[in-house]
Formats: C-alpha cells, structure tokens, sequence
C-alpha cells in the first residue's frame, strides 16, 4: 500500500502538472488533493497507528466508520426491543409522554413472554377504576428524630450534578421538578446556583468531596453545611457512601476543569486537582456513620437525613443495622443504587462487574431493615434504570416506598442515547459544558416535559397498582409479581427474593441465608471479621459442606 501511495502521488501530480500547462484552469484541484497527499505523508512517518501507517489517508476510514458504528446500529439494525441500555420501546414511551402524545401501542406485545426473564404484573378481576385512585401519591420522609418531615412524590430525580450536566439541563430538571411538585437530587457536585434559581424541590447529595461545604483541604465543613442545609428549597440531604456506576472508585477533577464557577459552587480552589476520595473522612464505621446523621439533622434544623449506597458487602450494611440498633439514632430514608450503572462516566469493569444488581440490593436492604424491626422508622428508595410505570411497580413490590430517575429524566430532556456524556460533545446539550451545544436545550420547554413524564409515569404506575385490585403502592408485595425461569417454570418475586420474619435478626438463630454475614458483621467497623466463623456457619451458604 505504500509503494502504491507514493507510485499513485507521483503519477497523479505529474498528470495534473501536464494538464495545468494545457489548460490554467486545472490548477485548482492541487487545492484538493495537495491537503490529501500531506495528510498521507503523515500518515507514513507517523508512530501512533498501524492501520494508517500501513493504509496512508484510506486508513482513516476505519476510524470514521467506528465513529459512525454506534449511530448506524441505533438507526439502523436495532430492534424496539434489543438496543441497550435503554431499547428503543422504553425510549419512545419516555419521549411520547415527555410531550404529552399518545403513547398507546397497536398488535400486542414485541416482547417474547417465554423468554427467561420475563416478568408481568398479576391484575384482579376486582380491578379498582384509576378514576378512583390517586394519580399523584405522597410519601412521608421523616423518622422519629426528624423535625421538618418531607411529603415526598414516589418519584423523584436522581442524583446527577452540574459540570456532568449542562447549566440549561440542570435549570430545566429543577424547573420540571417545580412544575410536577417532586424532588431533585443535586448529585455530589455541589449545590449551585441553577439548582436552586427555578425553585423546585432540593435533596443535597453529599458525597466524599464534601462539595459545597468542604475546607480547602477536603474535610467537611459544618459551618458551610449548616449555611446551606437550612435553605427552604433544600428539603433533605443525602450523604452519598457509593454510586451504582463506579462503587467504590472515587474520582478526579483535573485542575484544567475547574473553573472560577466550578470552585465557587465546590468551595475548591483553582489550579488544584480536586479529589473525590473512595471513602468518606468524616467518620470510619457504623457507630460514626450514625452520629455524621445525627449531627448532620441537627444543623439542618431537623430535616431528613439518609444515605446512598451500592450494595457490595452485605455485611456491611448489617454492621450499619446493627449501629442503629445500638445507638438508637436511625437515617430517614435510604437510597438503594443499583449497580447497573447510571449517569456518571466509568471505568468499563467498574460499570459491568461491580456491585450488586437493583433488585437483589432492594430485597436484601428491606429484609434486613425487617429483620432488625427498624423498617418502620425508615423509607426505601429505588435507584437503576427506573423509567417506566412497570418498572415503579416492581420495586414497590420488592419494598421500595420511592424511586428515582437519572436516565429517564435525561430522555425527558431530549437525551438521544448518543454515549457520549463522557466526551463533552453531547449533541442535545444535555451532558456537556460546551455553550455551542448547550444552546440547543430550551430550558422553558424542557421543563414541561420533565413534569409531563414524570407525571404520567406516576399515573402508569398508580393505574397498574388499581389493575391489581390494590389501591396504594404501599399495598403491593412480592407476590405480586412473576418472572419466567425458563419455559416451563415461573416464579413470584416471594419465591425468588423470600421475605424474612420481622425482628428476626434481633435474636439468634437467625434466618439461614443471613447467618454468615451476622457472624462476621459488627458495628465497630466495616470491616468483616472472619474470626468467630464456624463451619456451621460457612455450611448455611455452602451447599458441599452439609
């Protein structure tokens, strides 16, 4: 291929040197291919890529047509049903009732119902008509300690923050949380200026950077917390342990990023790379993590506290029972990520490979609030690619009192699905800083559809719950909901996901798939300890050993 770049340059430059001498004219393709043969020379001498060192200028076709890769297969060759990781079927419905048009569809389901995996809501003849229902339900955030309980709707915005969103996406998120009266999580990136500017409804998140109220060496202060916490708008605050996307990762603002309006909103300092450490400083076990919340209510005048976390170690989350149990001091809510992932950019296996799946997470983290008799003073959130009623339903049968929507409320914005909220190039303004591009997102009508979606996916949810023949998601639970085995096997979510008695892991013996982890679980630390293990123990979750 190089010996037929160079043979082709030299015959074509002397053709069009002959046929400029015959017609003047004719000079003016050296316009064209001059920039084509430089590029190809580079192409040559260059170190970088194999492909077009070996293929000077044609080379570059492989690079365009991966860049297209992603464009074709969306347009192209994916079905309704099988693009990820939201398919085509649950984008449409998501724009259709974005703005507010019919959202029906004709011939019956695209689905495969044997396929494994498959799940379905069991209706009653006794169905309750949606009339008579209410379309717009609330939920009371607030334990025992909590002063200014929060009436919350059972669905909410999920955690994502300015500079990973546009100023336009955030102002237009919030403004449709003050249309629809539901709640927007600001993610860990701080408290900002257009988080608060439309006046909606406000859970600060606070994550391991302590943005928003940090001292300049990363440490949290309470001061600045405190200032902010007692905000009207700011109706709870979360303190974020992990995230779906990248449990247990932390992360990196380079220096270059961080702009005037970045520190201001952060309380970080220009010039310095800003660090979002894997764990929090604030405190370093259960016990402390109890008394961050209990100190944390009391300088917010009251408010509801909880936290946020990807499931990983189940013991964990059974030391932190186990401190409220102790203490006596109990988060108002709790906010459970799937680790199927969400907004924020992420290491591939960290996305794939780390933490546990929404449902399993969910189940587990109600049966354990059940088993230690505490359930009662806490509410569940769901968090992972809820985005339609159906998908409302079935966390609520699994013990969840809310959920929130990062994705979703991004397709509500006009989120085309490009991936590439990671590249700053977001085509619709979305996930970008890019003020070109931002443009192109209008707050005043996008707004209007965050609220039209989410209000109609409530009302999805609430007309599903009366086909059961139920009234309010609270009265929904595990039975009600199948899953297909495989062809000839269904089973309900009681049987998949088996509740436990209540107060049952007060007292010894404990259910058997939780004997393992209570034994190495303790509320002076994180870390389980392995020392008082027996072989019973490692035989209740080992089927070799009994």
């Amino acid at each position: 291929m190089k010996k037929l770049f160079i043979t082709s340059f030299i015959i074509i430059f002397a053709a069009l040197i002959g046929w400029t001498i015959l017609w003047k004219p004719a000079a003016w393709s050296f316009v064209i291919m001059v920039p084509i043969y430089a590029v190809g020379f580079y192409d040559l001498v260059q170190k970088k890529h194999s492909i077009v060192r070996n293929y000077p200028v044609f080379g570059h076709l492989r690079f365009l047509m991966e860049d297209l890769r992603p464009k074709i297969y969306q347009y192209f060759i994916e079905s309704d049903t099988n693009g990820t990781p939201f398919n085509r079927q649950n984008r449409s419905v998501i724009y259709q009732r974005a703005k507010k048009v019919d959202d029906t569809r004709p011939f019956g389901t695209e689905l495969d119902v044997y396929e494994n995996g498959y799940e379905w809501l069991n209706h009653s003849i006794a169905a309750v008509d949606h009339h008579h229902l209410d379309l717009s339900p609330r939920v009371k955030v607030g334990g025992p300690d909590c002063k200014q309980p929060y009436m919350a709707s059972v669905y909410n915005i999920s955690a994502m923050s300015f500079g990973s969103l546009s100023e336009n996406a955030i102002l237009a998120l919030n403004g449709g949380a003050k249309l629809g009266n539901f709640a927007h999580n600001t993610g860990e990136g701080g408290l900002s200026d257009y988080h608060l500017q439309p006046g909606g409804d406000i859970i600060w998140q606070i994550g391991t950077g302590y943005f928003s109220c940090r001292h300049t060496d990363g440490t949290i202060d309470y001061d600045a917390f405190a200032k902010r916490a007692v905000l009207p708008q700011v109706k709870m605050i979360e303190i974020k342990l992990s995230q779906g996307a990248k449990p247990g990762h932390g992360g990196i603002l380079p220096a270059a990023k961080v702009t005037p309006e970045i520190a201001r909103i952060r309380l970080v300092e220009m010039g310095q790379d800003v660090v979002s450490p894997p764990y929090h400083t604030a405190f370093n076990d259960p016990i402390g993590l109890t008394q961050f919340i209990k100190k944390l209510r009391e300088l917010s005048g009251g408010k509801p506290i909880g936290f946020k976390l990807c499931v990983g170690h189940k013991s964990e989350f059974l030391a932190i029972c186990k401190a409220m149990v102790k203490t006596g001091i109990y988060p108002d809510f709790i906010t459970v990520d799937g680790g199927e992932g969400g907004t924020g950019a992420a290491p591939l296996e960290f996305s794939n490979s780390v933490g546990m799946p929404l449902r399993e997470a969910l189940a587990f983290i109600y049966d354990a609030l059940t088993g230690f008799d505490i359930k009662k003073y806490i509410k569940i959130i769901a968090s992972g690619k809820v985005a339609t009623g159906f998908d409302l339903v079935k966390n609520f049968a699994l013990g969840a009192d809310m959920c929130n929507s990062a994705r979703g409320m991004m397709f509500a914005l006009g989120c085309i699905q490009a991936l590439e909220c990671n590249m700053n190039t977001c085509p619709t303004g979305v996930a970008t800083q890019d003020k070109s591009l931002m443009r192109g997102l209008v707050v005043d009508d996008k707004k209007v559809r965050v609220a039209n979606f989410h209000n109609q996916t409530v009302s999805s949810a609430i007309q599903m719950i009366g086909a059961a023949g139920l009234v309010k998601p609270c009265d929904l639970h595990r039975m009600f909901i199948y899953r297909r085995i495989n062809h000839s096997q269904i089973q309900t979510y009681a049987e998949l996901f088996p509740y436990i008695p209540k107060g049952s892991l007060l007292n010894t013996p404990y259910p058997s798939s939780f004997e393992l982890d209570m034994a190495i679980s303790n509320e002076d630390s994180f870390v389980p300890d392995y020392s008082n293990v027996t072989n019973i123990d490692y035989s209740n979750v080992n089927s070799y050993m009994s």
